[in-house]
């Protein structure tokens, strides 16, 4: 058993532990014995297994984030099925994260009422990932072997906007899945 430990002034830190080595099957059973009903969140990258304890301040610019998808895609009369922080994983890639929200937009007919399933279906349209003191960029190849098209990534510089494009992310200054919005307005 892991314990991460910290200061009581860090208490607003989120904690993250990575350990190496770890199988497909002990990532899978550690998914399986934690259950849905956490708050932490797992990264699985070919043998590498992030996992991260948010805290309230990440969780409160998460729900900021996921009010404002919320929000534009009522005011524009946009189909969306939000999966939260489902786990999105293919074996046969050997990854698997927990994005902080996860939306399909573009993509929401295709997948309502089905069971979320990664090698048949779509990747999310839209992941959001809060990065106050720890950083996403070890999930981003996740996301791009996923073939997630966009992610909304707020660090402590600010929101960055990256779409893959040709098989890796750019920063970009206004949202495909949201065309009127730019990374000023967020």
């Amino acid at each position: 058993m892991v314990r991460l430990l910290q200061n009581p002034s860090e208490q607003q830190n989120t904690q993250r532990v990575v350990l190496y080595n770890i199988s497909w099957h002990t990532y899978q059973t550690l998914l399986a014995e934690m259950g849905d009903h956490r708050s932490s969140r797992l990264a699985y990258d070919r043998g590498v297994l992030e996992i991260t304890m948010p805290s309230d301040l990440h969780e409160f610019i998460k729900r900021l984030l996921e009010r404002i998808v919320t929000t534009l895609t009522e005011e524009l009369n946009l189909k969306v099925r939000s999966v939260g922080s489902v786990t999105l994983d293919r074996e046969d890639l050997a990854r698997g994260v927990e994005p902080d929200s996860g939306f399909y937009i573009q993509n929401a007919s295709c997948i309502r009422g089905r069971k979320l399933d990664l090698v048949n279906n779509p990747a999310p349209d839209l992941v959001v990932a809060v990065d106050i003191t720890s950083s996403s960029t070890r999930r981003l190849p996740i996301y791009k072997a996923l073939q997630v098209p966009e992610v909304w990534r707020y660090t402590a510089r600010g929101i960055e906007i990256k779409q893959l494009q040709d098989d890796n992310y750019v920063h970009c200054e206004f949202s495909a899945t949201f065309p009127m919005v730019a990374v000023a307005d967020l």
